[in-house]
């Protein structure tokens, strides 16, 4: 892990975003899943060396695979993942696939979380700064 500089031009952030898999598959849960760490990697600007770990969360529905899969298909081998489950709310949506990531970078660097497709009502407050 690597420890703020001594100047303190880098800290630790942590960022959210979420998807939901067409199907409970494995096929399915990896696509969902690549596309939500792309997209999230990206917006952010994180590169691998900079992060720290990802916990990722799925509703109840999906057990196919493991979220983690798609994480170590986009070369993330050296992160540590861990895969949980969602508490199980009555009425909440399906399959859905959320993850927070936690990164180093620079000081007044604004986080930007990524909800995507129908998630994006799971955080309606955020969506207007997509």
């Amino acid at each position: 892990m690597r420890a703020v500089s001594a100047n303190g031009d880098q800290r630790l952030f942590a960022v959210r975003g979420a998807v939901q898999a067409e199907s409970n598959d494995s096929e399915a849960i990896v696509t969902a899943t690549t596309e939500l760490m792309e997209d999230l990697l990206e917006r952010n600007g994180i590169e691998p060396e900079a992060l720290v770990s990802c916990l990722f969360t799925t509703t109840d529905d999906l057990n196919a695979e493991f979220p983690a899969v798609a994480a170590r298909g986009l070369g993330l081998e050296a992160v540590p993942l861990i895969c949980c489950r969602e508490i199980p709310v009555p009425g909440s949506m399906p399959r859905v696939i959320r993850a927070m990531v936690h990164y180093y970078a620079p000081v007044g660097h604004e986080p930007s979380h990524t909800y995507l497709g129908e998630t994006r009502d799971l955080r309606s407050d955020l969506h207007a700064a997509q």
